[in-house]
């Protein structure tokens, strides 16, 4: 009787983590089609927005931030409206930034915008992610001497550990979405 219920443990056990799994794997390609579309059509790695609305939100669409950040990338106001004035969207309202196609497409236009800014650097992505999360003046006050072209110089004189943080994971999460051949 007793290795009876040691096997219906096991496969109790084993359900859980199937179940487990599954759910994240639902979770974590929910939204490859849309992730990929808007990349695509603000030029930038569908790796690297997956990466974001990984590291922003976990892929829930509903996630609010506590500076009135939303949805999957945790698209500001500003940054919203800016993205619908580009897309000549009269009327846009914040809260239309909760559904996920909206929301990838307002974050991958500034996303596309921030790494074009800092293209005569040997390396964009480290000051885009840093201005993506902690602001433009934040990453002009970080980026003195060397560290004004040198990502690794930069990515030292980040003074808040949350955003050097911030952007190791995302660099990280972006290649492995990259190496495993993207969403």
């Amino acid at each position: 009787m007793t290795r009876v219920r040691w096997l219906l443990l096991v496969v109790i056990v084993a359900a859980d983590l199937a179940a487990l799994f599954a759910w994240r794997y639902r979770r974590e390609h929910r939204y490859d089609a849309v992730i990929r579309n808007s990349a695509r059509r603000y030029g930038v790695s569908a790796s690297l927005v997956k990466a974001v609305v990984w590291q922003e939100s976990r892929f829930d669409p509903d996630a609010r931030g506590r500076a009135g950040e939303v949805g999957l990338m945790q698209v500001m106001d500003d940054a919203a409206l800016e993205w619908a004035s580009a897309s000549r969207i009269s009327g846009f309202d914040h809260d239309q930034a909760f559904d996920p196609v909206t929301n990838t497409l307002a974050g991958s236009y500034y996303l596309s915008k921030l790494l074009r800014r800092y293209t005569n650097t040997d390396d964009p992505l480290p000051y885009a992610l840093a201005d993506y999360n902690a602001g433009r003046g934040n990453v002009l006050r970080w980026m003195k001497g060397n560290a004004a072209t040198n990502s690794a110089a930069f990515k030292s004189e980040i003074t808040f550990p949350s955003t050097r943080s911030y952007v190791d994971s995302v660099t990280r999460r972006y290649r492995e979405y990259r190496d495993e051949g993207g969403p």
